[in-house]
């Protein structure tokens, strides 16, 4: 056993003891695993279809995940939305988000494929958000974490799996690295999820999904329509949305 695989075990199945529960990394390390299977079955895929045909599944999943940010935003406050996403926006340009996980992708892929690949960073950035922001991600790692209950996490590793297999047939082995960024994520939560559980409450969990959901509906629309809108630049509005929230809505 090597010593990545000995630590990726010992993270996994070491139970954490802090007076608020035992927590396991499971829920994390089964969505890390269905993005890189769903994300290598893409890979395989990959030279064997038409340009026109990857792009025409591209289009596709990118339609639906626009209905899936469209019925996540109708749910919040609009208010809270357009404050969020407004101020969000204007901190994530300050801070240049993008261009920071663009070169991040840009170094993995001038270690990975030598420059060879040049969809590297875009699916690298595109998968991580779309895995990443929304409400299954924050309540299924809490459940998993507090409960041992990974039944949402693996309804999402599932839809993860199938949306990692079609980017991957599009953009690449980018797209296989946001499972790390998965885990990570996930899992931090998953850890925390004693603490957390007092902070990301029903309420406030609906209006940081309904933030998240415009954030997908952005990530659609660059697939459908190669908007190029810079999401990353979006994340500070879902810290917005919790201030907003806790200010004038509780």
């Amino acid at each position: 056993m090597t010593a990545s695989s000995a630590c990726v075990t010992l993270i996994a199945h070491r139970n954490i003891q802090k007076g608020w529960g035992i927590i396991r990394i499971t829920g994390a390390l089964i969505n890390m695993i269905a993005i890189l299977a769903g994300g290598g079955l893409g890979l395989l895929l990959k030279g064997r279809l038409t340009d026109q045909f990857s792009k025409s599944i591209l289009r596709a999943i990118g339609l639906c995940i626009c209905i899936i940010g469209i019925s996540g935003a109708l749910r919040g406050d609009v208010m809270l939305l357009i404050v969020s996403m407004s101020l969000g926006t204007f901190l994530g340009e300050l801070l240049r988000i993008e261009a920071g996980l663009n070169r991040a992708g840009e170094w993995l892929q001038n270690k990975i494929s030598k420059g060879k690949e040049s969809s590297f960073s875009e699916g690298f950035i595109t998968a991580t958000l779309l895995f990443c922001v929304g409400a299954m991600a924050v309540v299924g790692s809490i459940e998993s974490g507090l409960l041992d209950d990974q039944s949402v996490v693996v309804t999402k590793s599932i839809i993860d799996a199938v949306s990692a297999m079609i980017l991957a047939s599009s953009l690449g082995v980018g797209v296989l690295f946001s499972a790390f960024a998965v885990f990570l994520y996930q899992g931090s939560l998953e850890l925390f999820a004693g603490f957390l559980q007092h902070i990301f409450t029903p309420a406030l969990t609906l209006q940081i999904s309904a933030v998240g959901g415009v954030m997908i509906l952005g990530i659609g629309m660059n697939m459908v329509l190669d908007a190029k809108l810079r999401v990353a630049n979006f994340l500070p509005g879902f810290l917005v949305a919790a201030g907003y929230y806790y200010w004038f809505l509780r």
